[in-house]
């Protein structure tokens, strides 16, 4: 009996995705709740399992199409995984690919790769028949993919200096013209929808950016006398980002429209801070969101943010992750930014900004001392927030950093 294999509910407001690629192909054994298909939406991917063992018999859709909740993808035949015949051709034929496209990589047809591997597979060019795995049951994960690239290019390097030794062959009179190529690749639907709400953003809201310096000798000697004790009891590296978490919450508590946002001519205000985190994901940046982030400890939020990192780089967070979220904390300085202005998160109506530290020159108390300083930048919508409001929230971030001690006393 054949199985219809499904489009299955893919989060609130989301009705649609695109199919990305399949991770079986007709003739193939499947077990139950063993991914089939990869499913691509706004926001994260996500992978259909089977919900019965067999061998899949059929497949109704191309990768590339954009299909509804509910469509059926594949059919099953159950409990025909002793009887599974040699592959036959697929219902829906693949598209051609353009003379610019990526190949796939031969041999994986057989092979179960997770989105975030096969992206890896992909974008260092390996062949993964050729990799041993060490995951779960003999599968491939993106540390094996990376190995094996580093040993591919290795080697290559090795061949050129060979080449490199040899004769040089007499370049042709006229000179010699290097090849200029070209590439087309269709942007992701993660990629078009992350420009689709930046332009959004500016279009929309009145954008303004209000910058501050923050002096980090205080949080950097707390992290070096505590480090330790912190994860030995914790089990969680303790980062900057829970310093400027709590501090962030300390600035919306008394500036409210920072956490508020626009919805038709009404404002809507909300007595708790839910913080959205960009994160960096192999298909573009993301925001998962850190809730409750007033109730929490730092603990607690250092280990739900390096939840969300390890995730994103697996590519397995999901749409609830990323609903919601009433303040935005952007950290460009891990890619070595000094300043940036960054753009809201929509319908939220202001960012926070993080940047390298950089050791500086600063004045204090008539002397001109070295201290380990960092660029703040708050930008915010000001059709909702004044200058002073917002001007007002960011002082109290970066007297909350400098002094962490109002942390602890709520001032």
């Amino acid at each position: 009996m054949a199985t219809e294999i499904k489009v299955p509910a893919l989060g609130e407001s989301v009705t649609e995705a695109t199919l990305s690629q399949w991770l079986k192909q007709p003739g193939d054994a499947v077990a139950v709740d063993e991914p089939i298909a990869s499913l691509e939406t706004d926001k994260v991917a996500v992978d259909v399992p089977s919900p019965v063992a067999g061998v899949l018999s059929e497949l109704r859709i191309a990768v590339g199409d954009t299909v509804e909740v509910g469509a059926v993808l594949a059919l099953v035949e159950e409990g025909a995984v002793d009887a599974a015949a040699p592959a036959p051709a697929p219902a829906v034929p693949a598209p051609a690919p353009a003379p610019a496209s990526t190949p796939q990589p031969a041999g994986d047809a057989g092979m179960t790769m997770s989105p975030a591997v096969r992206r890896a597979v992909l974008e260092h060019g390996v062949d993964p028949s050729t990799i041993k795995g060490t995951g779960k049951d003999g599968r491939l994960t993106k540390e094996d993919v990376l190995a094996a690239a580093k040993a591919k290019d290795a080697s290559t390097s090795s061949v050129r200096a060979d080449v490199a030794q040899s004769p040089a062959r007499p370049e042709p009179a006229e000179g010699r013209t290097g090849a200029r190529s070209e590439e087309r690749v269709k942007m992701t639907r993660m990629r078009q929808t992350i420009a689709r709400r930046l332009k959004g953003a500016q279009e929309d809201a009145a954008l303004l950016t209000t910058f501050n310096d923050c002096d980090m000798s205080a949080v950097i000697e707390a992290r070096e006398r505590y480090k330790d004790l912190f994860a030995k009891k914790h089990d969680v590296r303790l980062g900057f980002m829970g310093f400027f978490a709590k501090a962030a919450c300390l600035a919306l508590k008394d500036v409210p429209s920072v956490n508020a946002y626009i919805e038709g001519d009404e404002i809507v205000y909300h007595d708790y801070v839910d913080i959205s985190v960009a994160v960096s994901a192999p298909n573009g940046l993301v925001v998962p969101v850190v809730r409750d982030c007033h109730t929490k400890g730092f603990a607690q939020i250092e280990k739900d943010i390096a939840n969300f990192g390890q995730r994103a780089r697996e590519g397995t967070l999901t749409m609830e992750d990323m609903q919601g979220g009433t303040f935005t904390i952007s950290n460009g300085g891990v890619f070595g930014s000094l300043m940036s202005t960054p753009i809201i998160n929509p319908p939220q109506s202001a960012v926070l900004g993080l940047h390298r530290i950089d050791e500086r020159p600063v004045v204090r108390n008539g002397e001109i001392v070295i201290r380990p300083m960092m660029y703040l930048a708050l930008s915010y919508d000001h059709r909702l927030i004044d200058g002073r409001e917002a001007v007002t929230a960011l002082k109290i971030i970066k007297e909350a950093i400098e002094d962490p001690t109002r942390l602890l006393i709520d001032l």
